[in-house]
C-alpha cells in the first residue's frame, strides 16, 4: 500500500462518526425541548411549575406553625403571619403570569368579599414579580385584600413553593389547617373557607 493511499474504511468511519454526532445533538435538542415544554406547560392538576423548583426541605403541612415573614403590602402597610394570629387566614401564592392563578382570581376575590365580615383575612404573595406589576394586575382583577410582591422568591422559599397557585389555610390558633396545591374551584374555596371561619 502506498503511503499516500487512504484506506477505504476511513471515509466510512468519518461519515459514521459525523452521523453519530448529529444523532446525539438531535436527541439532546429534543430532550431540551421536552423539558422546556413540561416546565412551561400548566400541569393537568391546575399547577404552574416554577422555574428552578423549590428550596430544599419539606413544605409546611397541616398542624405546623406557618413560617413567619415580615413584608410591605402594596398599600405600604406592614404585614406578617404572626400579626394575623387570631384571624382565620388564607395565605395564597400566585403570579399574574400564571394561567392557573388567573383562572381562579375572580373566585378568590369573591370568596374573600363574602367571608371578610366573618373575620377572614387573605394575604396574597406574588412570586417573581415586582410591585408595579402586582399593582397593575390587582387593579385589573379587582383584588381588595393585602398583596405582597416577592420578586426574589424569598417568601416563597420559606414555604418551599415549587408550583403555583398554592394555598395555606391557617386557623385562629395560628396553625395550618389545610394546604392545597393547584387551582381551586369555587366550591373548594367555599368549603375550605367555611371550615376555616367556623373552626
Amino acid at each position: 500500500m502506498d503511503a499516500m493511499e487512504i484506506p477505504a474504511s476511513r471515509p466510512v468511519s468519518l461519515a459514521a462518526g459525523r452521523l453519530r454526532t448529529i444523532l446525539v445533538l438531535a436527541v439532546a435538542a429534543i430532550l431540551v425541548a421536552v423539558v422546556a415544554w413540561v416546565v412551561d406547560k400548566p400541569a393537568d392538576d391546575g399547577v404552574t411549575l416554577l422555574p428552578g423548583g423549590a428550596a430544599a426541605g419539606s413544605p409546611p403541612r397541616a398542624g405546623n406553625v406557618p413560617p413567619d415573614f415580615q413584608a410591605t403590602a402594596l398599600d405600604g402597610s406592614a404585614v406578617s403571619i404572626a400579626a394575623l394570629k387570631g384571624q382565620p387566614t388564607w395565605l395564597t401564592f400566585g403570579a399574574s403570569w400564571c394561567p392557573d392563578c388567573r383562572a381562579e382570581a375572580t373566585d378568590l376575590q369573591a370568596t374573600y368579599a363574602k367571608y371578610k365580615p366573618q373575620g377572614l383575612a387573605v394575604l396574597g404573595v406574588f412570586i417573581q414579580e415586582d410591585q408595579a406589576a402586582v399593582q397593575d394586575y390587582a387593579k385589573r382583577v379587582g383584588f381588595t385584600f393585602p398583596m405582597v410582591a416577592d420578586p426574589s422568591g424569598r417568601i416563597a422559599d420559606l414555604y418551599r413553593t415549587y408550583g403555583i397557585p398554592i394555598h395555606f389555610f391557617i386557623g385562629r390558633d395560628g396553625l395550618i389547617r389545610d394546604v392545597r396545591i393547584g387551582r381551586l374551584s369555587p366550591g373548594d374555596m367555599e368549603q375550605l373557607v367555611q371550615q376555616l371561619v367556623k373552626g
